[in-house]
């Protein structure tokens, strides 16, 4: 596999994913329900997570994998939050 070949590929899936996120932000801000931002919300913290995994590729570094995983838990944690949010009302009992 040439180089040229991966930067090109970079290229376009970066691109791709920064067009599926600004389709979540629009998604998130005109969103009919609360639970459509929930699911908008959690499908930004995934992209985000794809996008460091593609640099760490890209670039070759160890460092990116560990902030994309702080991104998942953060994700993970955050949704949970607010789907507890949104059944309950509270989200510590």
């Amino acid at each position: 596999m040439s180089s040229s070949f991966l930067f090109g590929a970079v290229v376009v899936t970066l691109g791709l994913y920064i067009l599926a996120m600004a389709l979540c932000m629009l998604r998130m801000i005109r969103g009919p329900s609360s639970q459509d931002r929930v699911l908008a919300m959690d499908l930004i913290c995934t992209v985000a997570m794809l996008i460091l995994l593609v640099l760490a590729i890209r670039y070759r570094s160890a460092m990116y994998f560990e902030a994309a995983l702080l991104i998942a838990l953060f994700g993970f944690v955050s949704s949970m939050a607010m789907a507890k949010f949104l059944l309950r009302g509270e989200v510590i009992e």
